[in-house]
């Protein structure tokens, strides 16, 4: 079986799950992600087959921050979807950290944008290259 990914799942720390859901609901739907998993009232997983990106409490019990230099990256079917990411993320409380664009300094056919979530955290549409 050839797994198109090296990655098994990512977890990231939220202060509010219910508003953090809330968001993500929203705005990894434009990238054909929904929940795909959910443990009440600690963690809620979104993929489009199985549970890739978690958001939850984290679990040491204390507050959630980012960390510094860390960024999540979805991939977007076209161009199209990094605008519609974008829109429902600032639409949704998120904070703009790059519009949606080309990115030559990353590849010569890389397209993308940037927002930074509701805990801080910079997250990323872009296209695969070469679509």
């Amino acid at each position: 079986m050839d797994i198109p990914s090296i990655l098994s799942h990512v977890s990231i720390g939220v202060n509010d799950l219910d508003r953090a859901t809330a968001f993500y609901d929203v705005v990894l739907a434009t990238v054909d992600a929904k929940r795909q998993h959910e443990v009440v009232g600690a963690a809620v997983a979104y993929g489009k087959y199985f549970p890739e990106f978690w958001v939850q409490r984290p679990l040491d019990g204390g507050p959630a921050s980012p960390g510094n230099g860390i960024h999540f990256s979805f991939i977007a079917p076209s161009k199209e979807a990094v605008h519609a990411f974008h829109e429902a993320a600032l639409a949704a409380g998120a904070r703009d950290d790059g519009a949606p664009g080309p990115r030559p300094e990353y590849g010569d056919d890389y397209y993308g944008c940037f927002v930074v979530d509701l805990d801080g955290h910079k997250i990323e549409a872009s296209t695969v290259p070469g679509t």
